[in-house]
C-alpha cells in the first residue's frame, strides 16, 4: 500500500468565507478584493497586488504581498 504525501511546495487550497470577503478591503487602496482560489491569494488589481492567504487567514499587509505580473 502506498501512501500519498502533499507537495510541501504547493500550499493547501483552504476555503475563505465569503462573508469575509464581503468586507474586507485593500489595506492600501481601500479597493475591493478577488479571492483567487488556485493560488491562496486576495488580489488588489488596484494597487496591483496579490495579498496571501495562509491556513484560511489572510495577510493584509504591503509587505507580505506579491506584486502582479502586467
Amino acid at each position: 500500500m502506498s501512501e500519498t504525501t502533499a507537495d510541501p511546495a504547493v500550499p493547501p487550497i483552504v476555503p475563505l468565507d465569503p462573508r469575509l470577503l464581503e468586507i474586507l478591503v485593500c489595506p492600501l487602496t481601500k479597493g475591493p478584493l478577488e479571492y483567487d482560489r488556485a493560488a491562496g491569494e486576495l488580489i488588489s488589481r488596484k494597487a496591483g497586488l496579490a495579498y496571501p492567504v495562509r491556513d484560511g487567514i489572510p495577510i493584509m499587509l504591503a509587505d507580505e504581498a506579491r506584486k502582479l505580473e502586467e
